[in-house]
């Protein structure tokens, strides 16, 4: 039997899609050869930049893709931007497969009036700024305001109302950016609205990050008892196994926050259901929302005319998020993903995660979408590779001057943030890429600011 090339495979995005994707192709019956595509220097994409900072149980599943990254059969290339410095029909000359797991990094737009003032932005923008990501660093942010709205029933809406409401003694064991810190925990902040189209059995927060809001150490919760259902029971009669457990816990934690006095604690974040925004207000600058009470029928909301204004001085949409398109791969414009068949775009184009079905599910929620994905890869190279890959990616990277970060090198960055952290915090990061770099030079160290 002759020796077979390996297939070639570049996975451009290394969020939890592509390393799920890498480490099921490592498994496959062919022998890969597989390189990791990251525009940032540093791996592991919303577990690094969207998972809050202060749910580090949740960050550990890195721990799994290290582990991947480290076999031979593995590079990583940080800073390496798709687009810029290479263009998506260049590297599939280069590689037998590309896999598109870029995620979904771009807010779904409010289109109200007023959604252009000061003082609104998307959840993407303020998620990206308190943990940290280059992009978001000089986001400029006006927190000397008493009330915060933020518009929608899911973990993310949760996480930026728990985020701005924690004690600086409740961050401690975070990796918050300290500038990040120096805004929130000097703000007068005293009231978050945590507000929804649909009613409280249809709030898409888990369990877990719901009770956490009962538990803050300055906060009360707030929930108005004539939102509740009647009938927990009768409410989730129809629904069977984990989507019924879940909703009944989440129906109850609400009931108890019905119970609590609003003067419990100095603050306060209210789940408010049955609302959607129509208006933002104020000049320039946002001063407050307007919001027409709904009602559900079949699962749909309508408006019922009924309008309520909420006095605030930011508003933080988090309603979904969008893929950016990617030159050279179609892109489906309304829902804003590349269409593909089961993860097969083209001819050795391939896509995972959000950018395949949308920002959806959780972490692990990833995994098939690289099994199926590996699968295919397998099937359709059954022969074995053709196309050069890495030796012929690295060439074209030294010509163009591209300075790429390899694995060893995130480990030396990862290094330095955890050797400056303080206390129990796990790391400081750094916030700017021009700082990574030079702390691979030996120019700087971890400051967080």
């Amino acid at each position: 039997m002759k020796n077979q090339m390996p297939i070639s495979v570049a996975i451009i995005g290394s969020g939890p899609a592509g390393f799920y994707t890498a480490d099921a192709l490592l498994k496959c019956g062919e022998p890969c050869k597989i390189d990791i595509i990251e525009r940032l220097p540093t791996p592991y994409g919303l577990i690094r930049g969207g998972v809050a900072p202060d749910h580090q149980t949740t960050k550990r599943v890195a721990r799994k893709y290290e582990q991947t990254a480290l076999v031979d059969e593995v590079n990583y290339y940080g800073n390496v931007e798709i687009n810029k410095d290479f263009a998506l029909d260049e590297l599939r000359q280069l590689y037998d497969a590309v896999v598109l797991a870029v995620g979904a990094p771009e807010d779904r737009k409010l289109t109200i009036p007023g959604a252009d003032k000061s003082g609104v932005l998307g959840s993407a923008a303020f998620v990206g700024w308190y943990n940290g990501h280059p992009d978001f660093r000089d986001l400029d942010l006006d927190l000397d305001i008493s009330t915060v709205v933020v518009i929608g029933n899911g973990n993310v809406a949760i996480d930026c109302a728990r985020v701005l409401l924690r004690t600086p003694r409740g961050m401690l064991a975070s990796d918050l950016p300290d500038h990040v810190g120096d805004v929130i925990h000097a703000a007068p902040i005293t009231d978050v609205y945590l507000v929804g189209r649909r009613g409280p059995a249809d709030a898409k927060f888990t369990n877990v990050e719901l009770r956490e809001m009962g538990e803050l150490t300055e906060t009360v919760p707030q929930m108005k008892s004539d939102q509740m259902p009647d009938s927990i029971e009768k409410t989730v009669a129809i629904l069977k196994g984990r989507e019924r457990r879940l909703k009944v816990r989440n129906l109850n934690s609400l009931a108890e926050f019905a119970e609590r006095a609003a003067d419990e604690k100095p603050k306060r974040v209210h789940f408010e259901f049955y609302a959607q925004p129509v208006e933002i207000l104020g000049g320039d600058r946002v001063e407050g929302i307007r919001f027409e009470r709904t009602e559900v029928n079949d699962g749909r909301p309508s408006g019922t005319g009924e309008t309520f204004d909420i006095e605030c001085g930011l508003v933080i949409s988090a309603i979904g998020y969008r893929a950016d398109p990617i030159e050279g791969a179609p892109y489906d414009e309304k829902q804003a993903i590349i269409p593909n068949d089961e993860g097969r775009v083209a001819d050795g184009l391939y896509a995972v995660g959000w950018i395949k079905r949308g920002p959806v599910g959780a972490i692990s929620s990833n995994r098939p979408d690289g099994e199926t994905v590996a699968e295919h890869i397998e099937n359709d190279f059954a022969g074995g590779g053709s196309k050069p890959g890495r030796a012929a990616f690295q060439a074209a990277l030294k010509e163009r001057g591209v300075r790429s970060v390899n694995f060893d090198d995130w480990k030396r960055i990862d290094e330095i943030e955890r050797a400056a952290a303080d206390g129990t915090a796990p790391r400081r990061k750094f916030v700017t890429v021009e700082e990574m770099l030079n702390a691979l030079d030996g120019k700087a160290q971890a400051k967080g600011d």
